[in-house]
């Protein structure tokens, strides 16, 4: 115990990092150590391939390499021989990162347990100064971000190697094809309305996931916590062009960032922007990202990932300026007239509306597809025609109206 104390203070004192800790605590105890994010994402580790497979073995590592501390945490969980247990490791009331250890030769001691208690409060005093530096870093990368994003970037205009260049003093690389990825927490339904503390501490490990990850797909990826919302600068991979552009890459990302959902990891969605081969690009391919996780969030619900060159004509009705949107409303109301309302009675409707044309209006396919009986769906399409015309013999009516309904779908 005094040899750890010892060797964990000169660690401190020396200014090291979280993975000198691992190493000395697994030298001293003899066990493996990961330290992870507190849902389970490796940030340090001394960890050998042996005992990695015996945690895999017992279902403790899920497909994206997540760790799953939730299982471990209590008086752990049984490993072959031994043990695997998690500790919390928190400061002022905050909730840092958690400390895994495991030892497959025998179960941990009493006197085990309280050596790691010792040095998840060392790993919290590192972690807190790590986080305060890491803070004002952030800010910074974040100003410097969204001024290229919004236009303002100084010199973008007149030297784009002058951005370039500082951009690379963050160890990014801008020079590169890339497609925006813009990511937002979702809020979740019936849940308690979180504080601005809770909010925060969601946002923080959300955007330290989507760093994380970058950096396993590639050097010099940017990305940056606006708040609320994170936005990554994804470079293309070779071959990566189907079914649209950046496809693979995003995936990947997404499926890491989301991993199995343990952990407490909270759902969101995600927006991609198409191809920006150039700094001039980036602005517009922001606005895309942007548009794209707004829209996709109307039409697929949450948790999902929708890119802009597959929203069709969604894609055309998210390209129309939100100064011109009482336009859009307008051609709303005059094409659907009541069916516009805000009602059970229109909203019901329009689901019959729209069944009707995806099936052209086959009235007996539309009645099967609603579990309606064939007259009761011949009613329907009389009172739609009442209400808006000549919908089963004019194209173009038909044609309209189908766009209204997709402006309202996104609008609201």
């Amino acid at each position: 115990m005094d040899a750890l104390h010892t060797g964990l203070t000169q660690i401190v004192l020396e200014g090291g990092n979280l993975d000198r800790i691992a190493a000395e605590v697994a030298r001293v105890l003899g066990v493996g150590v990961a330290f992870t994010s507190s849902d389970g994402r490796e940030r340090a580790s001394a960890l050998p391939e042996d005992l990695r497979a015996a945690l895999d073995s017992h279902d403790l590592v899920d497909p994206t390499g997540r760790l799953r501390v939730e299982r471990m945490e209590g008086d752990g969980v049984g490993v072959e021989g031994g043990e695997a247990r998690c500790l919390r490791v928190v400061a002022g009331g905050a909730d840092l990162a958690r400390l895994v250890c495991l030892r497959t030769e025998e179960p941990l001691t009493s006197d085990d347990v309280h050596a790691l208690e010792r040095a998840a409060a060392v790993a919290a005093l590192l972690i807190t100064r790590e986080e305060a530096v890491t803070a004002v870093e952030n800010k910074y990368q974040g100003d410097f971000l969204r001024d290229l994003l919004m236009r303002r970037a100084t010199g973008l205009a007149n030297d784009q190697a002058y951005v370039a260049e500082h951009a690379a003093t963050f160890g990014w690389d801008l020079t590169r094809p890339v497609v925006v990825v813009a990511a937002e927490l979702d809020p979740a339904p019936g849940e308690e309305p979180a504080t601005s503390t809770q909010r925060r501490q969601w946002q923080e490990r959300f955007s330290a996931a989507w760093r994380q990850v970058s950096t396993t797909l590639g050097a010099g990826i940017p990305s940056v916590d606006f708040s609320s919302e994170v936005v990554t600068l994804l470079p293309l991979t070779d071959g990566d062009v189907e079914p649209v552009a950046g496809h693979d890459v995003v995936r990947r990302a997404v499926t890491a960032v989301a991993g199995d959902k343990g952990g407490g990891r909270r759902s969101f969605s995600a927006g991609v922007s198409r191809v920006a081969h150039t700094l001039e690009e980036l602005p517009g391919a922001y606005a895309q990202a942007r548009r794209a996780v707004e829209v996709g969030r109307r039409v697929q619900g949450f948790g999902s990932t929708t890119f802009f060159d597959q929203l069709g004509l969604h894609r055309l009705i998210a390209l129309i300026p939100e100064e011109e949107s009482g336009e859009l409303r307008s051609f709303v109301r005059d094409v659907l007239g009541p069916l516009a309302d805000a009602t059970t009675e229109a909203a019901d409707l329009r689901v019959t509306l729209q069944v009707l044309l995806d099936t052209n209006f086959n009235v007996a396919e539309a009645a099967r597809l609603q579990f309606f009986h064939y007259n009761t769906m011949r009613y329907r399409v009389s009172k739609l025609e009442r209400l808006l015309g000549p919908l089963s013999t004019d194209p173009h009516l038909r044609l309209d109206v189908a766009v209204a309904l997709r402006v309202l779908e996104i609008a609201g």
